[in-house]
């Protein structure tokens, strides 16, 4: 009978050795919380130094000058903003920009800067795939068959990102907070006024 205890003594103690221990799944949990914080400020760094505040943010106004409207960040051409007239013939000429910066005239049409938030009304349904075609391939809504991004979207510069800067960027764009702004659809040159 002693050897079946031993056994058993052995048993229990490498199938109580092989369980995973809470402390483990803790810190693996921390690990992923750690991993999502790296990503979601290696995103933030991307956006900011590849510029996307410039167009995809509106602008406010104060006694410094220009500066970002941060209640409503990357949430693309204001939908209650009106366009103010401007003489057609300088179009041909010329690329004219909304005083929020986030609308463009030029030879192409009236071209409005997207919503980069979660919200429906921006990126909220996309998936990760659909941002890299839209940033690599330059198509809108990143769906095939799309119309390409019309400037001054420079999604040319963008199409040698990595995977991993895609994979953050969209990682910190979809940590942000939910603007709803339904952006126009771009207007074709000849219904420029």
């Amino acid at each position: 009978m002693k050897p079946n205890a031993s056994i058993f003594v052995v048993l229990a103690l490498f199938i109580t050795a092989c369980q995973p221990k809470e402390s483990s799944r803790a810190s693996d949990a921390a690990v992923g919380t750690d991993n999502l914080a790296v990503e979601i400020a290696r995103g933030e760094y991307l956006v900011t130094a590849i510029g996307c505040n410039d167009c995809h943010t509106p602008k406010i106004f104060g006694p410094q000058g220009m500066s970002l409207d941060y209640d409503r960040l990357l949430s693309g051409h204001p939908a209650s903003e009106d366009l103010a007239s401007y003489d057609t013939l300088t179009t041909g000429s010329w690329v004219l920009m909304s005083s929020s910066l986030t609308a463009y005239v030029g030879p192409w049409g009236t071209s409005f800067a997207s919503n980069l938030t979660p919200d429906g009304t921006g990126i909220g349904t996309w998936t990760e795939a659909q941002f890299a075609k839209a940033i690599r391939e330059g198509k809108a809504k990143g769906l095939d068959g799309a119309r390409p991004l019309l400037p001054p979207m420079p999604w040319q510069n963008l199409v040698n990102l990595s995977d991993e800067d895609v994979h953050d960027i969209f990682t910190y764009l979809k940590s942000l907070k939910p603007v709803r702004n339904i952006v126009p659809n771009p207007l074709p040159s000849m219904a420029v006024k």
